[in-house]
């Protein structure tokens, strides 16, 4: 019997979102075969710094590990969207210094997770819906920086990757503008299931699932 552990933020844990509908974790559970079991670590609000800790309370018969952490960390950056710049280098410069303090957190927490020795998968940082035409452009933009870290970091120790961009790709996916409507989070469900059906984590080669 496998056990998938769900680690990160909301993007996992959408309870609170969905209006009483079916949350991740749910749909998870209903779509695993039947002698699987799911568990739900991840923590709304919680940053990539934190999943260490949710790691403390990982059951001893944990199977394979979910993360979609990163939404959050870039969240608390949200600032820099809206601070004047003197030219585009300088406003490039300032962007490169928030990503390259997020891939060193994103980075010691992957070794906190190899360190379990248990196969996982990651997952990228979706796109907000934001009303606003130009918030929405500049936000798309300043997450490349984010993704990019995630991906990369992927690609050396050769995980799986979910890319929620493509997987929440259409309004009824949100919530709001940040956080997985029910709706979204069967099309993440979905993807967590296939994954895992269909990858191979022996070979430790990098797949994009969406």
């Amino acid at each position: 019997m496998s056990h998938i552990i769900l680690l990160g933020d909301s993007i996992l844990d959408n309870a609170h979102y969905v209006g009483g509908g079916p949350d991740v974790i749910a749909q998870v559970r209903e779509r695993l075969p039947h002698n699987w079991r799911a568990t739900l670590l991840a923590v709304d609000g919680d940053v990539t710094a934190d999943v260490p800790r949710q790691l403390q309370k990982l059951p001893a018969d944990a199977t394979h590990l979910i993360i979609s952490a990163g939404g959050n960390d870039a969240l608390r950056e949200a600032g820099v969207l809206t601070e004047s710049a003197a030219s585009v280098a300088h406003a490039l410069t300032r962007l490169s210094a928030i990503s390259t303090r997020f891939e060193a957190d994103y980075r010691a927490m992957l070794q906190t997770v190899s360190r379990c020795g248990l196969p996982f998968a990651l997952c990228t940082i979706y796109y907000p819906q934001f009303p606003d035409a130009a918030l929405q452009k500049i936000a798309i933009a300043a997450l490349s920086h984010f993704n990019d870290a995630i991906l990369r970091a992927a690609f050396e120790v050769g995980a799986p990757v979910l890319d929620l961009r493509l997987i929440c790709n259409q309004p009824a996916d949100y919530a709001n503008e940040i956080e997985p409507s029910s709706h979204g989070g069967a099309k993440i469900a979905d993807a967590i299931c296939r994954l895992l059906a269909q990858h191979n984590f022996a070979a430790q080669r990098t797949a994009v699932f969406v």
